[in-house]
């Protein structure tokens, strides 16, 4: 990732301190942020127009595997931030295998839901079924495919730690923190949708 210049974020009372990670890639973020608003916002409108469908709809979901990609994405938070830690504490290998174990999570769960979208293709359940199936499945995919990049962005970042391609100790916090927040993005709206999908009645 290309060095830029580190976005400085003040509040009163309290010392200058820096976004963590490249200011494009926080751009890139709240891009990303706004369109799963604006989703969920379609969503939650949609499900006080027809509560009876949207609740008729989460009952046909399988909450365990809603339940276990929440901990599989959790998990993999909590492994991404330990390799921004070693980045910090200088240990440029341990990176390597933590953003690795980040990006494993995101297997488990691309495994998961494929198995839970098969068990809905089976049972009848597609985008064209009622108005839940379409914010369901369209949703659900679209957030899919953001674990699918940001497992590659970590892979991709573990790989030029690897290789030693970050020649100073800025461009490597660069690389290591924007990788970790745009994972925690993935993370953060998981953490919406589930209970939106799996929970609420």
């Amino acid at each position: 990732m290309t060095a830029m210049q580190r976005l400085p974020v003040t509040a009163v009372g309290a010392q200058s301190r820096e976004l963590p990670g490249d200011l494009a890639m926080w751009c890139f973020i709240l891009a990303e942020l706004a369109v799963f608003a604006l989703l969920l916002g379609s969503m939650a409108y949609v499900r006080g127009r027809w509560p009876e469908m949207f609740s008729a709809g989460v009952a046909t979901l399988n909450p365990v595997a809603g339940l276990i990609n929440t901990l599989a994405l959790l998990t993999g938070s909590y492994w991404v931030a330990l390799g921004v830690a070693a980045m910090r504490r200088g240990e440029s290998a341990i990176v390597v295998w933590w953003f690795r174990a980040g990006a494993a999570s995101g297997v488990l769960y691309l495994i998961v839901k494929s198995v839970e979208y098969q068990q809905m293709f089976s049972a009848g359940y597609t985008l064209r079924t009622d108005i839940f199936y379409f914010f369901y499945f369209f949703t659900t995919f679209f957030h899919l495919m953001h674990v699918v990049l940001g497992m590659v962005v970590l892979l991709v970042v573990a790989a030029r730690f690897r290789r030693g391609a970050y020649a100073t100790s800025d461009t490597r916090q660069m690389a290591a923190e924007s990788a970790a927040s745009y994972w925690h993005m993935v993370d953060l709206v998981w953490l919406m949708l589930f209970p939106l999908l799996y929970v609420l009645p």
